[in-house]
């Protein structure tokens, strides 16, 4: 059992696919764990089969992962909280529950995104809705929630400006086939899990196309590039960028039909639009509302980033995927490296 718990559950906040493996990985490895989501016919279901049949069929939960949809009594049995909610609900779940999270809770999450409207990132806008929480840390890299579940070999990256605190949720999470690494760099782990959706769905569109193995490969290794160059500008740390939170979780998200932001990609590439691809994926897509934010980010630093663009402008500008293909061959030559 990991020393922060202290022998109190651990409340998994998002009962999705990604939280529900989270929880099953951290039942498994000995932990008590209060797994809540906040559809009360949702959580009935999953104590009837005990099992999360609409996102993880067929995975039977542990006896020591408990159900619960009443936010009060989850919140105030536990003492870590690991928030696994879209990125686009993250301030109004900690606007609206701030009153009964206290300085005692420890605060971890595993959302992937950017803060609508605003473009933060997620750990800004904990600061500024949690202040009272001092243990604060992310969890991110290349994983799909299917193979957490079935114990397949993981490994992740947790990220934290606390050694003692990272070192931590570590043990949590680290047992038998799911490895788990430190950083102190919570900018440059955030952006990559981020920004790694956007182009996934670059990614997809390529190959939905059809241009093959050369231009994906390509394209990954010069997307690897434009977060590495906003990465820095905006205070991460390059090698972070090299590691499991940026290149791992990029090759990952751009190469696997299992991520759905490569699925929306290769949707797009056969000409269908946002609503009828949502509807056909039915689960949130996070690099559609991140392509946004992206794209806010690349106007606040003035900073040239073509694949991150183009993305943008197919989504909501209506540019066709094939014209954006086209303008990004005709840009100029230049240097590899930015």
């Amino acid at each position: 059992m990991c020393s922060v718990a202290n022998g109190k559950s651990i409340a998994v906040l998002g009962a999705g696919s990604w939280g529900t493996a989270l929880a099953i990985h951290l039942a498994r490895s000995g932990n008590k764990v209060t797994l809540w989501g906040n559809e009360p016919e949702h959580i009935e279901k999953l104590k009837l089969n005990r099992k999360n049949q609409q996102f993880l069929p067929d995975i039977p939960f542990p006896e020591n992962l408990m159900l619960n949809d009443n936010i009060e009594e989850v919140l105030a049995a536990s003492d870590l909280l690991l928030i696994v909610i879209p990125s686009y609900a993250f301030r109004p779940f900690l606007a609206r529950y701030n009153a009964l999270i206290t300085e005692q809770h420890s605060i971890v999450w595993a959302s992937k995104g950017l803060e609508e409207n605003t473009a933060k990132l997620l750990h800004q806008v904990i600061a500024e809705e949690l202040p009272q929480c001092k243990n604060q840390a992310v969890i991110s890299g290349p994983t799909f929630a299917k193979e957490v579940a079935n114990d397949l070999p993981t490994a992740i990256t947790v990220a934290s400006s606390s050694e003692q605190f990272a070192q931590e949720v570590s043990q949590c999470l680290h047992r038998g086939n799911f490895r788990a690494y430190t950083s102190n760099d919570v900018i440059g782990v955030e952006l990559g899990g981020a920004l790694k959706n956007v182009l996934a769905i670059a990614a997809g569109i390529a190959d939905g196309l059809g241009y093959g193995a050369n231009t994906r490969a390509a394209l990954i290794t010069r997307g690897l590039n434009e977060i590495m160059s906003l990465g820095e500008v905006m205070g991460g740390h390059r090698e972070t960028f090299m590691g499991l939170a940026g290149m791992g979780d990029l090759v990952l998200t751009c190469t696997d039909n299992q991520s759905r932001n490569r699925q929306m990609g290769l949707l797009l590439a056969q000409g269908k639009g946002l609503a009828e691809i949502r509807e056909e994926i039915g689960q949130e897509v996070e690099g559609v509302r991140t392509a946004r934010e992206a794209k806010r980010l690349i106007d606040q630093h003035d900073i040239e980033l073509p694949i991150l663009e183009q993305v943008y402008r197919v989504l909501y500008e209506n540019v066709p995927p094939k014209d954006a293909v086209k303008y990004l061959l005709a840009r100029k030559s230049k240097s590899e490296i930015m």
